[in-house]
């Protein structure tokens, strides 16, 4: 129903649209943008990713029946010598789709790139506490709590706490076989 493609500055306009306010962009990327987004900081996320040996790989999340880019997901930190790496900026932006296990199938596509191609031992994603559907999503494709992070940013006048998760090659091996 999905598929992964590498995220280019072609897509850039769509993800802006997505990102529509300062706390969206915060839920979304955390510290790593300013708002609004725009094109002169994606094309410094993008700088130096997608190719070998990188150590982000990004990409936009593309529905295989109508070619539409529905999400975007990256893996970064990618940390050859101790075989870990990140995932982060996990959005389905097109919201027909949200509800539908989109997610899941998105997580465990990049889970996958992790462990089979870049055959990494762990990976980790970190989201707010209040983010309850993506808990869920993350806790089904096999991630386990690891701690949280109370009042981890400050927005606006709240603080938000960070669950950080991981997910380790031989728990998502067992999943798979």
């Amino acid at each position: 129903m999905i598929e992964l493609q590498y995220f280019t500055q072609d897509d850039f306009d769509q993800l802006i649209r997505w990102v529509d306010s300062e706390k969206f962009l915060m839920q979304w990327a955390g510290p790593s943008f300013n708002y609004p987004l725009d094109k002169s900081q994606l094309s410094e996320y993008l700088r130096g990713a997608n190719d070998d040996q990188t150590d982000k790989l990004i990409y936009k999340v593309v529905h295989t029946e109508t070619g539409a880019m529905i999400g975007h997901i990256s893996l970064v930190r990618i940390d050859r010598e101790n075989h870990s790496a990140r995932i982060g900026r996990v959005l389905v932006g097109d919201q027909s789709y949200q509800g539908q296990g989109i997610c899941r199938q998105m997580i465990e596509r990049i889970v996958k790139i992790a462990f089979e191609d870049l055959e990494l031992h762990r990976v980790s994603l970190g989201v707010f506490d209040f983010n309850s559907a993506a808990i869920s999503c993350y806790q089904k494709a096999g991630f386990k709590k690891e701690g949280l992070l109370r009042d981890y940013r400050k927005v606006g006048d709240e603080y938000w706490s960070l669950w950080e998760m991981s997910l380790l090659e031989d728990e998502w091996s067992a999943r798979i076989n």
